[in-house]
């Protein structure tokens, strides 16, 4: 029943109502890629190989396909985290506005494996392998409306590829939301506790000491994007405090690249606390800025030290416990403690269908697996998840 339902069905069915793609090149800057993410919903911005961008022509988006050669092709993403990730290099940091004008290919190859494109009838089993081989964001033509489209569109609106398409993308979230609407099909699997089904990772888990400078969480950040997980802060007894997490970065804005510099790791939560960053944190940011060399990064800090959008990311946030997991808070561990922003965990024994409904409520790919006194053991991501489902597939056919 589950593989009649994975192979009946399109990856096109996954596309209804979804927006089209907003587009930027990959001669586009970061200012560029910076500009688009503060005025777009989504988390992540495709970039292009070709050179059909809102950004930087004045023409209509209908009029910018012409050429005869119609190979436009999606080679990759860029988010919030990138670019912070990037700010915090210390030769960014001491020249941000040199660092913002380049090119966005130095964050984005043309070869990334994370972007794949699909034709809309594809099946889902196909969409599933992809994921599988590393793909975390679909590439699917949609049709477009042409017909119903203004003449003039408004910046950071969508434009066509390849003789006048449009694309929308599927993403991991999109097919375990799926899979979770046809839970029964897969039976028992799902209600089998996690440590049974070889899904918790503890291989890929990426976590930093409480008094580490937040900076050592630099390029396990750039991995847990890969892998789309987060970094978790641990004390010295190994036990789960917190996390430098993807979603929560992606929450602020390129102003929180001198904090993430500069405090250490448990600091850095106090930082990004609903309730705004404590004035004497904000002191310390521009006192070691001053120290090392690096007034320039000081224009970065805006009033309210970045966090302009991250009062948006908290109304957001549940302190109510989820499908025998809850939201982890920081206990007794520091004075500081982050009010809203308590990162999600589940048990050992949690099932997996109980682990997907956390990740999915919260929107979140991923949950950590803590023992019963606060001991980080593992992760369970998107990623693991179909994997357990991909298997058991395999294992019906």
């Amino acid at each position: 029943m589950a593989v009649r339902l994975l192979s009946g069905h399109e990856v096109s069915d996954l596309c209804l109502g979804k927006p089209a793609l907003k587009s930027l090149s990959l001669t586009d800057t970061l200012a560029d890629a910076l500009s688009a993410l503060k005025r777009i919903d989504d988390t992540f911005v495709s970039v292009w190989n070709c050179n059909h961008s809102l950004i930087r022509s004045p023409d209509p988006p209908q009029e910018r396909c012409k050429e005869k050669d119609y190979d436009c092709r999606c080679v990759g993403r860029v988010c919030m985290v990138d670019i912070i990730c990037y700010l915090c290099k210390p030769e960014n940091l001491s020249a941000p506005a040199a660092a913002l004008r380049s090119p966005i290919s130095v964050l984005v190859t043309d070869d990334s494996a994370l972007v794949r494109h699909l034709e809309p009838n594809a099946s889902l089993l196909e969409a599933i392998d992809a994921m599988h081989e590393g793909a975390q964001n679909l590439v699917i033509p949609i049709q477009s409306k042409s017909s119903s489209r203004r003449k003039s569109v408004e910046p950071f609106d969508s434009i066509f590829h390849n003789n006048h398409h449009s694309y929308c993308w599927v993403t991991q979230e999109d097919l375990i939301r799926y899979l979770l609407n046809s839970i029964a099909a897969f039976s028992p699997t799902p209600a089998s506790p996690i440590n049974t089904l070889n899904v918790i990772d503890n291989q890929n888990l990426f976590a930093v000491n409480y008094d580490d400078p937040a900076s050592f969480a630099l390029n396990l950040l750039s991995l847990s994007l890969i892998h789309q997980s987060s970094v978790a802060i641990v004390d010295p007894e190994g036990k789960f405090v917190g996390e430098i997490s993807p979603v929560m970065l992606n929450s602020c804005d390129e102003a929180i690249a001198p904090a993430l510099a500069t405090l250490s790791a448990g600091d850095l939560m106090a930082y990004i606390d609903c309730g705004g960053p404590p004035e004497d944190l904000v002191q310390i940011v521009k006192e070691r800025l001053e120290e090392q060399n690096l007034g320039a990064a000081l224009e970065l800090l805006g009033d309210d030290g970045g966090l302009s959008s991250w009062s948006s990311f908290c109304s957001s946030s549940s302190e109510d416990d989820a499908c025998s997991g809850k939201n982890w808070k920081l206990g007794g561990y520091s004075a500081r403690v982050v009010r809203r922003s308590e990162a999600i965990v589940c048990y050992p024994w949690s099932s997996l269908v109980a682990v997907m409904i956390q990740a999915l409520a919260h929107r979140v790919s991923y949950v950590w697996v803590v023992e019963d006194d606060g001991t980080l053991t593992g992760i369970v991501t998107f990623e693991g998840m179909l994997k357990v489902f991909r298997e058991h597939l395999k294992s019906m056919c």
